[in-house]
């Protein structure tokens, strides 16, 4: 598998899918979009964690998903949608 993610599945937790459902309609939907193409094709802005964070960063526009990769599971697992200001506050 290349450096580039593609995943079978994407996974969305009980906490993401709260801050999914807070968003713009919009902005909701480019986030949805953003993380079906990680999935599909490997292609988005995202970078790995630093420590003591762990994972992986998907950036849309003024937000951030706090997402975790298994390449194995080949699945794409979204743990928070945050505002850029507070996203790894959280954590």
């Amino acid at each position: 598998m290349s450096d580039r993610p593609t995943a079978s599945r994407v996974i969305w937790t009980e906490p993401a899918l709260k801050d999914l459902a807070n968003l713009d309609r919009p902005i909701a939907r480019q986030v949805r979009e953003a993380v079906n193409l990680l999935a599909e094709t490997g292609q988005g802005d995202f970078t790995r964690l630093h420590s003591p964070l762990s994972g992986y960063r998907l950036r849309v526009r003024d937000w951030r998903l706090l997402i975790e990769l298994d390449r194995e599971a080949e699945t794409v697992t979204v743990h928070a949608v945050e505002r850029r200001d507070r996203a790894y506050k959280r954590r």
